[in-house]
């Protein structure tokens, strides 16, 4: 069974940083784009950076120059490094993580940027 594992959320001063870690298990296909989603109450879920197996990545406006995702294939591992974080960046955010087959989604890891 296939597991996302995430970790290193949590609360921020306005333009400080944090780093988003998913640890997937379980996959017998080889992962292709790993992802960071990210939801805040009343909105939408929406994709904030995006990594191809080849490494390409996109982003949403309002992040680039401020996140960079990264992901370690050999330990299957996807990682959002959020710098210069905004009140306005606080949200649930979700790794996902899709094989040739289906898409996977973590549990969810918090992130609150608060004076």
């Amino acid at each position: 069974q296939v597991q996302l594992v995430e970790s290193g959320g949590g609360l921020v001063q306005p333009g400080g940083s944090l780093r988003l870690s998913c640890a997937v298990s379980g996959s017998r296909s080889s992962i292709r784009d790993m992802g960071w989603y990210r939801q805040a109450p009343g909105n939408e879920r929406e994709l904030v950076a995006g990594i191809t197996s080849g490494g390409s990545t996109n982003y949403v406006d309002s992040v680039k120059g401020r996140f960079t995702i990264s992901r370690d294939n050999a330990k299957n591992t996807v990682y959002l490094q959020m710098n210069s974080l905004r009140p306005e960046d606080a949200a649930v955010y979700y790794c996902n993580v899709k094989t040739l087959f289906r898409s996977y989604w973590g549990q969810g890891t918090q992130v609150t940027v608060s004076s």
